[in-house]
């Protein structure tokens, strides 16, 4: 069907001269009546407006403003002999999405319509995306609909309700915490504390005071009783975030918190109980820590009895169009601007780029891009450098088999579609052994197992 415009202009001649010009391109309607115009846009959408800036007894401004009040999805582009600058900005303030000058060139005209049926294309996608996310069930906070996201979805609701202990396993910027938050806020356990703990943060030595608390005189500075955040977490939940970053001699210690449900401040003799749940998540291979003596054996079988993987976002591309319109409406209520719009080549920048840094990146992409767009369209040029310079959809993927192997990946593929000829070809070169297979891509043994059930289940 072909783009619908509507032109008012109140000589007739040239609103005739205009549907001629355009006609072979768009379904044209040309009006010199503003009334009936208005009763035309109330009974069917129109995609853009040709508007003249004079029509007789009425001031274009003000007719602009009632045609966006009728439709303000309409592209209106305003037509005028006697444009000025001030009378230019006040029109785009009011809606207008560009001007053109008197005599028209039909040339330009034509360019300018099919802009303006752009951007009114991507303002559509983020209305309708809008509206999608606002329906979206999901996940308490979570946005996604990817089978990825579903499964890991209906693992929370699962889980939520038991006081057994859960290890998110996921690389940064995949969301662990928001996990972890969900399962408490969603839980039994909703109305107890959420400490969060992120064990890389905090040094070695302060850890155990941190988790555990200390009595007066326990150590230099201990000037007071100080509960710890076990204490703190009680009748709750206890986030340790990159528990893989715990030390030795302080694992003991948590796995009797997971045995006993006890815990001995630093300088007292006396335990006190506490009724806690675990949740921890790691971005290291426990597995691997435990097999070379720097991660508890017992404890990891302690915190594993839950586990939860959380996929990369290039495994979810599906979500990643709901994620850039969340972070876009996020970053521009922050910033108090109007919600931009994406160009058609920033949108594409980035759909097509893979995001090592996950959700967490993506987020910060979108923040930098509301923050330099000097106008309501992020181009581009508003986008980080790394974005703007990726070339990575022009690939041969030769994932480290000595020069021997090299897996073809179709320019066209998915990065969902592309991993999968990775792992498929990988698997197959070790001749369907497993623990090689992982040692090549860097993944866990769970989740090339997941991703080979998934896989089976798409077929």
């Amino acid at each position: 069907m072909k783009p619908s415009i509507l032109i008012l202009d109140d000589e007739l001649a040239i609103g005739s001269a205009l549907r001629f010009a355009l006609e072979n391109e768009y379904e044209v309607t040309a009006m010199t009546d503003v009334q009936k115009s208005y009763d035309v846009l109330r009974t069917r959408p129109v995609d853009a407006v040709l508007l003249d800036w004079r029509l007789g007894e009425y001031d274009g401004l003000e007719v602009l403003t009632e045609i966006k009040e009728i439709q303000p999805a309409a592209a209106v582009i305003m037509m005028t002999a006697y444009g000025t600058i001030e009378s230019s900005v006040e029109a785009i303030k009011r809606g207008a999405y560009h001007y053109i000058t008197k005599p028209l060139d039909i040339d330009e005209l034509y360019l300018l319509i099919e802009k303006a049926l752009e951007h009114k294309g991507l303002q559509d996608k983020v209305r309708e995306l809008s509206e999608t996310i606002e329906k979206i069930k999901g996940y308490d906070q979570m946005i996604g609909e990817s089978p990825a996201m579903k499964q890991v979805f209906s693992i929370i609701e699962r889980v939520k309700d038991i006081d057994s202990s859960v290890l998110i396993f996921g690389e940064s910027g995949t969301g662990k915490e928001l996990v972890a938050r969900a399962i408490h806020r969603q839980g039994k356990r909703k109305n107890g504390p959420f400490i969060s703990v992120n064990c890389a943060a905090i040094p070695e030595p302060l850890l155990e005071s941190e988790l555990f608390g200390y009595v007066k005189g326990a150590f230099t500075g201990a000037l007071g009783n100080q509960a710890g955040k076990l204490t703190a977490a009680d009748g709750g939940t206890l986030f340790l975030d990159e528990i893989g970053e715990m030390p030795l001699s302080l694992q003991a210690k948590m796995l009797r918190v997971l045995q006993e449900r006890e815990i001995t401040p630093l300088g007292s003799t006396e335990t006190k109980k506490v009724d806690v749940r675990i949740i921890s998540a790691t971005n290291k291979q426990l597995q691997q820590m435990v097999e070379e003596g720097t991660f508890r054996e017992d404890l990891y079988f302690r915190l594993n009895v839950l586990p939860i993987d959380l996929p990369l976002l290039r495994e979810r591309t599906e979500d990643i169009p709901l994620l850039i319109q969340y972070f876009l409406k996020k970053y521009a209520e922050e910033m108090q601007r109007p919600l931009p719009t994406l160009s058609q080549e920033a949108y594409e920048k980035l759909i097509a780029y893979d995001y090592p840094g996950n959700i967490r990146q993506l987020g910060n992409t979108l923040e930098y891009a509301v923050a330099m767009a000097k106008n309501r369209i992020i181009s581009v040029e508003d986008l980080p450098v790394a974005l703007r310079d990726d070339h990575s959809s022009n690939i041969n993927i030769n994932p480290m088999m000595k020069g021997k192997d090299v897996v073809q990946v179709p320019i066209q593929s998915t990065m969902k579609e592309a991993e999968r000829l990775m792992i498929e070809a990988v698997l197959d070169h070790c001749g369907g052994n497993r623990k090689q297979t992982v040692e090549i891509l860097g993944i866990s043994e769970r989740n090339l197992r997941n991703k080979l059930q998934l896989y089976r289940e798409e077929e």
